[in-house]
């Protein structure tokens, strides 16, 4: 499993894209893809809802369990993955690319996320 090196990532499991514009990308990792099974329905904020950094603000259903979505960054939803909501199958075949979840317009980004070496030394232990 590999994660991509200009992500950067939370303890829960979330990765972050870099902003532009000031808007970020949100999913969740492959390594929490795998854990859950596969999913069949998400449950994920609505534009305009403000989401702050390590609450939950959804929650991911699988075959196996139903999991609280954490928000790695506080800000605004600009945008949820209609694709996601409609094939919840995108979290587990492509969790870094048709499988992203929401973008949030961050007025910064938290100093506690990892990098994708550290995140992968954590995910692993």
């Amino acid at each position: 499993m590999s994660n991509p090196q200009q992500l950067r990532y939370s303890k829960e499991h979330e990765w972050l894209s870099g902003a532009e514009d000031g808007v970020s990308t949100v999913g969740i990792t492959e390594h929490a893809a795998n854990a859950l099974g596969d999913v069949v329905f998400v449950q994920l904020p609505e534009v305009g809802d403000t989401v702050t950094a390590g609450e939950t603000c959804g929650e991911l259903e699988s075959t196996k369990s139903v999991s609280d979505l954490y928000s790695p960054v506080s800000g605004e939803v600009t945008e949820v993955n209609e694709d996601v909501v409609n094939d919840p199958s995108l979290v587990n075949s492509a969790p870094f690319e048709g499988g992203w979840l929401f973008r949030v317009r961050t007025a910064e980004e938290p100093a506690d996320l990892l990098s994708a070496d550290e995140y992968t030394a954590f995910s692993a232990g």
